[in-house]
């Protein structure tokens, strides 16, 4: 079979028609595209990625470059990484679709690239954008399959972000559909998840695979706890998370600010580690607010500093205000407090509560002043928060953490791959 691929004339191709008859997934060859995140910066992608190497399989990432990803392509742990440049992260519609156009373009060209000097089986696509099956399609058409890897409710998130339901939303939810439409099989991070692939996006139910994103125990190890995150305050309130409008970190200042100068609670510290297009309007809020003896955003930090944070935190939070999309989301933030023993207070959302249980707080919807009350709370009773802490740590090496997930992922590659 000959192909013509963007301009560059007719290319060979002979279907691997030997992988087709092949059980299981050894041999297997798997690409993996990721628009939002490096590998293998990306936790949930990159622990995809070693599973599926671990059980046989050939895997690729096509992904971004972002600072301390540089490089265009390099091997990690015998996984080949390919990185392409995006545009200055975007804040309307207009950027963001900007974004999505030169993205797109590279991570095709890239594919193709791949394709022809290593025919790969599998393409697992993960938004957001819910446009990769873009991406995607041309190769189904060939034979290989999709696996759609649903990270997050777009629609849902744009309304978080820009307060409507305009044409780009409806916009969304038709790609949404058509991702769905597209995948051979669909994984979702959580039953929320899974029941909007059966509905929306019209999967049968035996095509659809709940993956959580759990933390992997073997990288997120406890450490001595270190004095230097609390900047001589006596109590450390920890935050691991994007710096985004739809995390509610406004209500957390807010709470941090009910906390120190209404309730006098003086001797607080929250240190913040992450980025995000927010971080500059969050830092001008922390000064106004008159907070910056008591607040520090660390930026991005390694991943032996985030152990030793958490591990060094009295009590971890996660501020995501009550919408239709945090009500629907599992936040992995909330299972990394939890691996590291840690009590969490958060607001009232559903798939919160389902993540965390009894080793949370959940305080009034998007109600900052309750939401200090119930930092101090744990603050100020040390046998609840370590009892908490210990609910939250059982759960996750029970059924939360990456190793119980294992089972689910390979279980939906051998249903695309295999049938079965």
């Amino acid at each position: 079979m000959k192909l013509a691929v963007f301009g560059l004339g007719y290319v060979e191709f002979t279907p691997r028609r030997e992988a087709v008859a092949r059980a299981g997934l050894s041999g297997r060859r798997v690409l993996m595209i990721v628009e939002n995140l490096p590998a293998p910066f990306d936790r949930r992608v990159w622990q995809e990625a070693r599973t599926l190497k671990a059980q046989g399989a050939e895997v690729t990432i096509i992904c971004p470059t972002a600072p301390g990803f540089e490089a265009a392509h390099e091997n990690i742990d015998g996984i080949s990484i390919w990185r392409h440049r995006l545009p200055a992260e975007a804040s309307g519609a207009l950027g963001y679709l900007r974004e999505y156009a030169v993205a797109l373009w590279r991570e095709t060209a890239l594919a193709w690239r791949i394709f022809f000097t290593w025919r790969f089986d599998a393409m697992h696509i993960c938004n957001p954008p819910d446009l990769i099956f873009l991406v995607a399609l041309p190769f189904k058409l060939l034979g290989v399959k999709v696996v759609f890897d649903h990270h997050d409710i777009c629609p849902e998130l744009y309304e978080a972000k820009f307060g409507r339901r305009d044409l780009f939303w409806r916009l969304l939810r038709l790609a949404e559909r058509l991702t769905y439409a597209v995948a051979d099989v669909a994984i979702s991070t959580n039953e929320s998840y899974r029941a909007i692939a059966l509905s929306r996006g019209g999967k049968r139910r035996e095509d659809v695979f709940v993956v959580r994103s759990g933390p992997d125990l073997d990288t997120l190890r406890p450490a001595p706890p270190n004095a230097r995150w609390r900047r001589g305050k006596r109590h450390l309130i920890g935050y691991v998370g994007v710096m985004g409008d739809q995390e509610g970190l406004d209500l957390l200042l807010q709470a941090m600010a009910h906390l120190v100068f209404d309730l006098g609670r003086t001797d607080v510290f929250l240190a913040l580690a992450g980025a995000g297009t927010s971080l500059p309007a969050l830092k001008a809020m922390t000064h106004d607010l008159g907070l910056d003896g008591n607040v520090e955003f660390l930026g991005r930090i390694s991943n032996a500093d985030l152990c030793e944070l958490l591990s060094s935190a009295d009590v971890c939070v996660n501020p995501d205000r009550v919408n239709t999309m945090n009500d629907l989301s599992t936040m992995n933030k909330i299972m990394e407090y939890m691996t590291f023993a840690k009590p969490v207070v958060q607001f009232e959302v559903r798939e919160g509560r389902v993540s965390a249980g009894g080793a949370s707080l959940y305080a009034h919807a998007n109600d900052a002043q309750d939401f200090a009350r119930k930092i101090a709370r744990l603050l100020d009773d040390p046998a609840l928060s370590a009892e908490m802490g210990a609910i939250g740590r059982e759960r996750v090496e029970a059924s939360l953490c990456w190793r119980a997930q294992v089972p689910a992922l390979v279980a939906a590659y051998e249903r695309a791959l295999c049938g079965a």
